[in-house]
């Protein structure tokens, strides 16, 4: 075999990363560092003075730090509960894994339907007496619902994305550990967290990884239910680039959100890392 062929066999993978990805990459690096053909960082200084970034970044941290373990625990539920049913669990994962099919717009607009003025969760408590009257739950007077509702819609739209990958990670898990471990007395929770969850790091890294960049970038959701009430790094991203026709802090923003999600990516990494791999 030719000592060639595997990057020859590599070379459309690296070929597409480098046309759709890393030339993007850098044609928004350098637009987030010039302005009229200038080498400068004034768009970095528009970002980070103007009112709404420090709100936009602590709102899409906090949003992020919420959702993501919330949906980790679900995800490591829902995939235990599918890789032990003997019976019925190709339905199961369906219904499980319903929601990816649906996209972010699509999410948000459901979950607008639940909680506005005129939606389902308003017309239940009114019949059930608890309101005499329908109360705007999406309103600027209570943010702290606005959250809730971007919460819940994200919960129930991305969650089966990490579900996927864990049912995948235990499937690989041989079930000889488990069995030996048993033999030797462990409980069920002694073995799913002795056993389980260790040989399930690689999948959980995946998982993590692909979550937390998701969540970063988080953008339909917000705008169906909270709008410009409850602004997010992304959101901020499409206002600079299309309302305010600024490109340059419209990149910037961006690279805050590439760069926060690196760093992130980093943590992950390390948290869940295996002891051959922190040898390496």
């Amino acid at each position: 075999m030719p000592r060639t062929l595997p990057y020859l066999l590599l070379l459309p993978a690296t070929a597409f990363l480098g046309v759709f990805f890393l030339y993007p990459f850098v044609l928004v690096a350098v637009e987030s560092v010039t302005k009229g053909g200038v080498w400068t960082v004034a768009n970095y200084r528009t970002m980070l003075g103007h009112w709404k970034f420090g709100v936009t970044f602590w709102n899409t941290i906090l949003l992020a730090a919420v959702v993501v373990p919330v949906q980790l625990a679900l995800a490591l539920t829902m995939a235990s509960i599918v890789t032990r049913l003997q019976t019925g669990r190709g339905a199961v994962l369906y219904i499980f894994a319903i929601p990816l099919g649906i996209s972010d717009l699509a999410a948000g607009l459901i979950w607008l339907a639940i909680f506005e003025q005129s939606g389902f969760l308003n017309s239940w408590l009114v019949g059930l007496g608890v309101l005499d009257a329908p109360m705007l739950f999406l309103g600027y007077q209570t943010p702290w619902v606005i959250f809730i509702a971007i919460a819940l819609a994200e919960i129930w739209r991305a969650t089966a994305i990490m579900m996927v990958i864990l049912v995948a990670g235990m499937g690989l898990i041989p079930k000889e550990y488990g069995e030996a471990a048993e033999v030797f007395g462990a409980t069920r929770w002694q073995r799913y967290r002795r056993v389980t969850l260790p040989m399930l790091k690689p999948s959980l890294q995946t998982a993590l990884i692909l979550r937390v960049i998701l969540a970063f970038e988080v953008f339909a959701v917000v705008m169906a239910l909270g709008g410009t009430q409850f602004p997010v790094l992304m959101g901020e991203t499409y206002h600079w680039q299309f309302a305010l026709q600024d490109r340059g802090v419209a990149a910037a923003y961006a690279m805050v959100i590439l760069g926060i999600s690196i760093l992130f990516t980093l943590v992950i990494l390390r948290l869940l890392h295996t002891p051959k791999e922190a040898r390496i």
